[in-house]
């Protein structure tokens, strides 16, 4: 289940929280236990995924969650995975820590892993959240926001597209909170 950091450095836990706290910016935060992991645990623990297999997670994903397609209208899906080992890792950190907008909303759900993402929210405070397995993730598009994978570097989660220019990142500016940045 998803974290929330508040900037007054409160950790919220609860989904219900959570989504009240993600609401002024029309973000959405839910939680699908489909049970579609067991048909392929093997293969969200593996780094390195062939073309074969990497389709096979997306189509029994979709499968399931053919719902989640249709309310986003995307025209198609893939599948992020990260690892120590992934081509150009350093660059698609470097290029998504930082603070963005897409033109195309940006919905997620998580298969495995963790990735920590960062809001401003309408009165300039900023909050971040962890989200993890099983959790979806739907950004408007214009939302103000960073990601980055936490520290162990491996993140699987099926991506959404409406067109092929959405997830193209438009940088703002804003640099992340310094009470954001000091250790708990």
């Amino acid at each position: 289940m998803a974290n929330l950091l508040l900037d007054d450095r409160t950790i919220e836990s609860d989904l219900g929280e959570i989504s009240r706290e993600l609401a002024p910016l029309g973000i959405e935060l839910r939680h699908y236990d489909p049970g579609t992991s067991l048909l392929f645990p093997n293969l969200l623990d593996q780094e390195v995924l062939s073309e074969s297999e990497r389709l096979y997670i997306i189509e029994l994903h979709n499968s399931v969650f053919e719902f989640i397609q249709q309310e986003n209208e995307a025209l198609w899906s893939d599948l992020l995975n990260l690892h120590p080992g992934s081509p150009n890792l350093h660059h698609l950190i470097a290029t998504y820590s930082r603070y963005h907008t897409h033109t195309a909303a940006e919905p997620l759900y998580v298969l495995a892993g963790e990735m920590i993402y960062g809001f401003v929210r309408p009165d300039g405070s900023q909050i971040q959240l962890l989200i993890q397995a099983q959790d979806y993730l739907y950004i408007p598009a214009g939302v103000e926001h960073w990601c980055s994978p936490n520290a162990s570097l491996n993140f699987k989660a099926v991506r959404y597209f409406t067109n092929a220019e959405g997830w193209v990142p438009n940088y703002t500016g804003t640099h992340v909170s310094d009470s954001l940045n000091k250790p708990l």
